[in-house]
């Protein structure tokens, strides 16, 4: 009964901009030395395949444009070895970072010289965004989105489990601040997983029921196990989770569409409440019906934001295209499963005084209960 949290659904920091004029030191002496240990490594392996001297020319250039923003990317640099080498290049510099005998250095080095290698990178393939934009375009270009997002889920889901174990002390004691650090890591991992699982659903449709048929199953269950999914993200920012479950817990109706909902509901309250609790209740309306409802104590939804509220994407302002709403897919796709429930997702909110989301379900008690 206890959904994963990949079945059920970022905290991303901006980097600085390339043409900011900000001095940057870079690790020269480890990207040179990164360049003459990836041209003796390919003189090694290749002999006579690949003129050494033409490997040399290109990583000099190439080590040049990492340094100085300003240099011009030779064409010898513009091609198929080009771009393998600088893969090369950021390996090599990356396991000299990582070797003990190497000096450390600082995160704003580290960052900086990432950056300048990724920058000349970008400028080597000439195209790439078209390219990306027709693959995208192509017939097959949401089966690539849906593959990538598939492909995401998997280590996701380990981060979130190895997350959860290390700040339960399952691992061994940690300290007050590593707790606090492993909340981040959770967060940041589940609302990943959850944006790469909505897209999926988004894909197909946002509206397929997994569990066609209704089946008995423990309310309290999938209250508890919602709870126990976000409760780090909770803990986090010091907001308590309140469920509470109807006193006829066994019903029949779809666990995996209702589990995911609620995560979906639940995780945007967290996201947008500051202080105080959100209430996951289930209310009998009647004999047959239970109410759902997904209450905070945020700020509430400003009137404009009301009117796009379920849009999955909207128009940006100041910038071409198109970017994910300021609640994600989560709401989109939360409506389209419950309007497969047969039911209506409705919203009560005021400015300063929070949000309740809810929705009513037709679940008559399980035979036998």
């Amino acid at each position: 009964m206890r959904p994963s949290p990949t079945d059920v659904g970022a905290i991303m920091g901006d980097l600085p901009e390339e043409d900011e004029k900000i001095a940057r030191p870079l690790d020269r002496l480890c990207l040179q030395s990164a360049a003459e240990r990836v041209a003796t490594q390919w003189d090694n392996a290749t002999g006579d395949a690949v003129d050494i001297t033409e490997v040399q020319q290109v990583l000099a250039s190439m080590v040049s444009a990492i340094e100085d923003p300003a240099a011009t990317i030779p064409p010898d640099a513009r091609t198929v070895l080009g771009r393998y080498l600088i893969q090369l290049l950021r390996r090599e510099v990356l396991e000299q970072w990582n070797s003990r005998s190497a000096p450390s250095q600082d995160a704003a080095t580290v960052l900086a010289t990432v950056s300048a290698i990724d920058r000349v990178e970008t400028a080597i393939q000439p195209g790439w965004s078209e390219f990306f934009a027709n693959r995208l375009s192509s017939p097959d270009g949401l089966d690539l989105v849906v593959e990538v997002a598939h492909d995401l889920r998997s280590p996701l889901t380990s981060i979130l489990f190895l997350a959860e174990t290390l700040q339960r002390g399952q691992s061994g004691d940690i300290n007050d601040l590593q707790r606090r650090q492993l909340g981040l890591i959770y967060a940041a991992g589940l609302g990943l997983s959850s944006l790469a699982s909505n897209v999926i659903e988004l894909a197909r449709g946002g509206d397929r029921l997994v569990d066609d048929d209704p089946s008995p199953l423990s309310i309290t269950e999938i209250l508890e196990s919602v709870r126990d999914i976000v409760r780090p993200i909770a803990e986090e920012k010091g907001l308590s989770i309140r469920i509470q479950p109807p006193v006829s817990d066994q019903r029949l109706g779809n666990p995996i569409a209702l589990s995911r909902v609620l995560l979906n509901l639940v995780t945007n309250a967290l996201k947008f409440t500051d202080e105080g609790y959100v209430d996951l209740s289930a209310r009998p309306t009647d004999m047959n019906h239970i109410e759902f409802s997904v209450r905070d104590t945020g700020h509430g939804i400003k009137g404009p934001a009301l009117a796009t509220l379920y849009q999955p994407f909207r128009r940006a302002v100041g910038r071409d295209g198109y970017r994910f709403s300021g609640t994600g897919l989560g709401l989109a796709i939360s409506r389209k499963l419950v309007e497969a429930m047969n039911t209506t997702l409705q919203v009560e909110t005021e400015g300063g005084a929070g949000t309740r989301f809810f929705f009513v379900l037709s679940m008559p008690p399980a035979p036998n209960t």
